[in-house]
């Protein structure tokens, strides 16, 4: 398929198995992108599900073993394992986030910020993926869960929906937990694998704050609240709980203060 529009793109990412193969099409086209070189965003509607590799076996999340960060290089492995897993699932969100979403006449500056995120999410998994291959292991050796996927699915009809779950529910969790998962690495004696989390942290409060803004525009423009509407939506979206502790700082560089989560944090 030769490729012209952005949501066509985006397909073909969406439609790539191997994760190196989708990894090197998002560069590729996100750098076309930013370039101009393709002809605009089109309506290219996204599959339903993205194409994966047959590994890793895919479990629910009860059915995860805990992850450890730091202790031996299998319990670092693991982890980092998972961190691969969450980043080759951000590439699809972005590019799904790209094409399904295409239809609702937003700004270009929106497309930009995704293909922005897509492309920071494919450097991630580099940088983990190669991290892996360093401690003998490779993407797919370990069990995975699907629980991203599954909040994709839930919010595929509702773009505020799908902004109030992923970047503001789901990355936005992952500022939480990162931090302490850097400093059992770093006591552990693994610098390495510590400074990838460190790069991946600092750019997701960007995620999240793209999140947040684009989702602050469409509740703006169509007159509603955007800290009830979030709780609204989250209530029906999201099936976990949002729970301390939670990092003030980076929720708060990226836009997402208190008056959003605490109450949801109170009630649960």
């Amino acid at each position: 398929m030769q490729i012209s529009t952005l949501t066509e793109a985006a397909y073909q990412v969406l439609s790539t198995a191997a994760p190196d193969a989708k990894v090197a099409k998002t560069f590729a086209f996100a750098q076309a992108w930013m370039a101009g070189t393709l002809e605009g965003i089109g309506t290219c509607a996204p599959p339903d599900r993205p194409s994966r590799p047959g590994n890793p076996e895919l479990r629910t999340p009860k059915d995860m073993p805990k992850r450890r960060a730091g202790g031996t290089e299998a319990h670092r492995a693991a982890l980092l394992h998972a961190v691969a897993h969450i980043e080759l699932n951000a590439i699809d969100l972005a590019w799904d986030m790209v094409a399904r979403f295409a239809p609702e006449g937003l700004p270009t500056q929106f497309f930009d910020d995704w293909v922005s995120v897509a492309h920071d999410e494919a450097r991630h998994f580099s940088l983990v993926s190669k991290r892996l291959a360093d401690m003998g292991c490779s993407y797919g050796d370990l069990p995975a869960h699907d629980g991203l996927w599954e909040a994709a699915v839930e919010t595929r009809l509702d773009l505020r929906a799908r902004l109030a779950v992923v970047p503001m529910v789901l990355e936005a969790r992952g500022l939480d937990v990162t931090p302490a998962m850097i400093d059992r690495l770093e006591k552990a004696g693994d610098t390495r694998s510590a400074g990838i989390l460190r790069i991946i942290y600092e750019e997701e409060i960007g995620h999240v704050a793209a999140g947040e803004r684009w989702f602050r525009y469409l509740c703006e423009k169509a007159g509603d609240n955007p800290v009830s509407t979030w709780q609204s939506l989250v209530r029906t979206y999201f099936h976990g709980a949002i729970k301390p502790p939670f990092n003030k700082e980076a929720r708060e560089k990226a836009g997402l203060d208190g008056d959003f989560y605490e109450p949801l944090a109170a009630m649960a």
